[in-house]
């Protein structure tokens, strides 16, 4: 296990003063290696969140470029990164906000071919993507390599968030059918649109997540899913 420096325990001052944290979750956290599928709304939070707890090892796997419809709720990208990899545009964030945490890129659509190789480097996979396919193969590798899973979805207010656990609830157990095209043109964040801060704020319970399972403490959102609508401001959790 490697120790923290004076630098890092100074960095990480209000972590480490979490009796749920301290010394020793913390260097969990620095030995942690994340796979964050998607560069986009939710993986914003995510990646910043966990750049800034000090999870030692981040992945990013996507394989778009920065466009400026993006800006309006991809908030690790800016104006000046327009056109870049985002895997690329959120990896010059994460490490000029946290110089000590290694970042592997992956610049790429994750399918069958390629999930695997990538998938099993890493200890927790966070899916951040927005289509049924992605959601469903990254659910069902997770399955099968017993690696735990993050998962979240916006649309226009409303958020679903849940996790995975090797031999828990699934993605397709969750949704078994795939959405039609009508019900993707009406929940696309591109035709019905997404209130910036439903992805903010699901990211940011994704990244908590990832941290308790790292750290080993509190109840993850494991057979159940939580529902948030922000237009009411009600939060709802459900068990599977």
């Amino acid at each position: 296990m490697n120790h923290l420096s004076a630098e890092e325990t100074e960095r990480y001052r209000a972590n480490i003063a979490l009796c749920e944290i301290d010394l020793p979750g913390q260097q969990k956290l620095k030995n942690a290696r994340v796979l964050v599928c998607g560069c986009g709304a939710l993986a914003s939070p995510v990646l910043l969140y966990l750049a800034a707890s000090g999870v030692g090892t981040i992945g990013m796997a996507d394989g778009d470029k920065v466009n400026l419809s993006n800006l309006q709720r991809q908030v690790i990208h800016s104006t000046s990164t327009l056109g870049l990899p985002k895997t690329q545009s959120a990896a010059n964030v994460v490490k000029d906000l946290n110089p000590g945490v290694n970042v592997e890129l992956f610049p790429m659509m994750l399918t069958a071919d390629n999930i695997y190789d990538v998938a099993r480097r890493f200890d927790i996979i966070i899916d951040c993507t927005d289509n049924y396919p992605s959601r469903r193969l990254i659910s069902r590798v997770a399955d099968e390599i017993k690696k735990p899973l993050c998962f979240a979805a916006v649309s226009r207010f409303e958020a679903q968030i849940f996790t995975q656990l090797p031999g828990s609830v699934t993605y397709a157990q969750i949704f078994p059918e795939p959405p039609t095209a009508d019900q993707i043109s009406c929940t696309s964040c591109a035709n019905a649109g997404v209130l910036n801060a439903t992805a903010g704020l699901a990211g940011a319970i994704q990244a908590a997540e990832a941290i308790k399972l790292i750290v080993g403490i509190g109840q993850p959102l494991t057979d159940r899913i939580l529902l948030i609508d922000l237009l009411t401001c009600k939060f709802t959790t459900i068990q599977l």
